[in-house]
């Protein structure tokens, strides 16, 4: 049997080929392990909106600003960020939601006192439609759901009917017909907003269901999870874990 003996030439070659077929398997191997841990199911805009979401309804200003500043460097408008703060104030009320908003307007005179100017963006288009209020809220209420609401009033409304009145006239209506957010981003704002308030697993439940609804996907939803646990306590997160996973459960 004769061994063919390579010149230099060739071996240069081999070794030169080896070498790159072994660092294109190494760097292809670094871009898998890369995107499968760092993987973004929500983009930079949604995550800004549910780590803004959650520190205002906190109360956590300190970090707020930086998440503000953030915010705005993804690519949210002003009026797009003064949206979240005004749409939570209906589920963590007006001292955190004015408290973020002053936050908000501290960012924005530090920015532009260093000559940075961020878009406003648009702002809320006029109300045309001249059904009442109420038949508003509810039909807005059921393109969120997905299903029509003719049944029975649920018990609380029974009990203090007002507060079914405010909720389909004020929040469904009046709140969730501004167009400067769309269904997912308001949704997205009021999960994040209920976890880290705590201690509302029913409201929570059902807003993630509605997320699921307007096609957020149970991966977003987890990453979600995470993003909020950054900033809130570690027992609010396992609590909204455990709902999440019953949830998604139910689905199968």
């Amino acid at each position: 049997m004769k061994i063919k003996i390579l010149d230099m030439k060739q071996l240069k070659s081999i070794v030169f080929l080896t070498l790159a077929i072994s660092f294109l398997g190494f760097t292809n191997g670094v871009k898998a392990k890369s995107s499968n841990d760092g993987i973004m199911n929500l983009s930079t805009k949604q995550q800004s909106i549910v780590t803004i979401a959650s520190l205002t309804a906190k109360g956590d200003l300190e970090n707020l600003e930086t998440a503000l500043v953030e915010g705005l460097d993804s690519g949210l408008t002003i009026n797009e960020i003064k949206e979240v703060m005004v749409h939570l104030y209906a589920y963590c009320g007006f001292p955190r939601s004015l408290r973020g908003l002053r936050t908000f307007i501290k960012v924005l005179d530090e920015r532009k006192a260093i000559g940075i100017e961020d878009a406003l963006g648009a702002e809320a288009a006029p109300i045309e439609d001249k059904r009442t209020k109420y038949d508003r809220g509810k039909a807005n209420l059921e393109a969120l759901v997905q299903a029509k609401l003719d049944g029975p009033p649920a018990d609380y409304a029974q009990f203090a009917p007002i507060i079914e009145i405010f909720l389909k006239e004020h929040l469904f209506a009046d709140i969730f017909d501004r167009d400067v957010l769309d269904y997912q981003q308001r949704e997205l704002v009021t999960v994040s907003g209920l976890i880290a308030i705590g201690g509302v697993e029913p409201m929570m439940r059902s807003h993630m269901n509605i997320c699921l609804i307007q096609g957020i996907t149970p991966a977003q939803l987890e990453e979600l999870v995470v993003l909020v646990g950054k900033n809130v306590d570690q027992a609010k997160i396992e609590s909204a874990k455990v709902v999440l996973s019953e949830l998604l459960e139910s689905k199968k």
